[in-house]
């Protein structure tokens, strides 16, 4: 949602359809990490009774509005700011991901290469939408 409110700008969308885009996109999106989390989790169980991976997202300390009401709220220089440092945040996971998404020792390997790829495009995207609102 809040990658989408900031692309307003740049598309000259209406808000309400933005808005539809958005809350699409965040789906999307949301469908795709879920789904790609369930499926390496299915494979590569806890060691020793605990995952070997951190307890909070390494973007967690950011401050993400919760919905379209507070993303609307934000100045739009703190928007596009915080827009930078999440898609920065998760460029290099999904890179490194992407490289060895088709030598992993799981079963799905190229239901996640494709899931990781699909993942990258969209963040392609956003950040292409981003360099051009800040251009203006």
């Amino acid at each position: 949602t809040v990658l989408m409110c900031v692309l307003v700008c740049t598309e000259g969308v209406s808000l309400s359809d933005l808005l539809d885009r958005a809350s699409q996109l965040s789906d999307k999106l949301h469908s795709l990490s879920t789904s790609l989390t369930n499926d390496m989790d299915s494979h590569f169980p806890p060691v020793g009774g605990r995952l070997m991976r951190p307890s909070m997202c390494h973007t967690s300390s950011l401050q993400i509005p919760n919905d379209k009401d507070q993303a609307l709220s934000v100045p739009e220089h703190e928007l596009l700011a915080l827009v930078r440092s999440l898609l920065k945040a998760w460029s290099d996971p999904l890179a490194l991901l992407s490289s060895e998404a088709t030598s992993l020792p799981h079963p799905e390997r190229n239901s996640i290469n494709t899931k990781t790829r699909e993942l990258q495009d969209h963040t392609t995207t956003l950040g292409a939408g981003l360099e051009r609102l800040v251009r203006k």
